[in-house]
Formats: structure tokens, C-alpha cells, sequence
């Protein structure tokens, strides 16, 4: 089993969306095999084996969420987020202004996926693990 506090270890080495395929793996270390981040309030829930589940905390600024999603801004605003350009509150604040309200990451599949205020899959991408 694994705890918040060491998920915040893993976390603090990230300073940008250039450092998710290590912390990945680091989550896969702890035994995490997913996990699903909410925009608003960036609270996540972390699953691991047999069925083990804890949350993090809300730990940033509430944010509204667009009602519109705007998959081609998001987009762009991903790349530069994962060369470098953004850290991770500026990435809550652009997913936020492009209708992103979630993510869900499947360790085994490898995938991080996007979805809006509908529910709708925006963006599916495969984590460099």
C-alpha cells in the first residue's frame, strides 16, 4: 500500500510536464495503478492493487471549468505544458479555460486520458513510461 505522503514525495520532483514519465514511474513503484485528477480543485483519487484506494486533498485554487471544451487550444496548451513552458498550476488554469475537467491515468495501459464537463474523451495519449 502506498500513502499520500508519498505520492507528494514522488510529486515534488516534478516541475513540469517534461518530468510525467518519471514520476509515472515512480507511482508504478508505489504499487499506484491508476489514478483520476479533478481540475477544479486538482484533488485526485489514486487506486492500487486488491482494490485499495485513497485521495489527495484539494490542494490549489478553485477553478470554474468552461462549459465548452476547446480540444485544438487544450492541445497546444499540453505541448507546451509537457516541453516545459508551464508548471502545474498554469496547466490546471488552461485546462480549466478549455472545458478539460478531468484526467484518468491507467498505469498498465499506459494512457492519460482527458475528458470535459460531459464527460466526452477530449484526448487519449500513451505516457512514455
Amino acid at each position: 500500500m502506498f500513502t499520500i505522503q508519498q505520492i507528494k514525495e514522488a510529486h515534488s520532483k516534478v516541475k513540469s510536464g517534461a518530468d510525467f514519465p518519471q514520476y509515472m514511474r515512480d507511482l508504478i513503484e508505489l504499487g499506484i495503478t491508476a489514478y483520476e485528477t479533478f481540475v477544479f480543485d486538482s484533488h485526485t483519487d489514486y487506486q492500487g492493487e486488491n482494490n485499495f484506494s485513497i485521495s489527495s486533498e484539494g490542494n490549489h485554487e478553485i477553478l470554474s471549468i468552461a462549459v465548452d471544451c476547446n480540444p485544438e487550444q487544450f492541445k497546444s496548451d499540453l505541448k507546451a505544458h509537457q516541453q516545459g513552458q508551464t508548471d502545474f498550476p498554469m496547466f490546471r488554469k488552461d485546462c480549466a479555460k478549455s472545458g478539460i475537467e478531468k484526467w484518468i491515468v491507467v498505469m498498465d495501459k499506459k494512457t492519460c486520458s482527458y475528458y470535459d464537463k460531459a464527460g466526452n474523451e477530449v484526448l487519449v495519449e500513451t505516457i512514455p513510461i
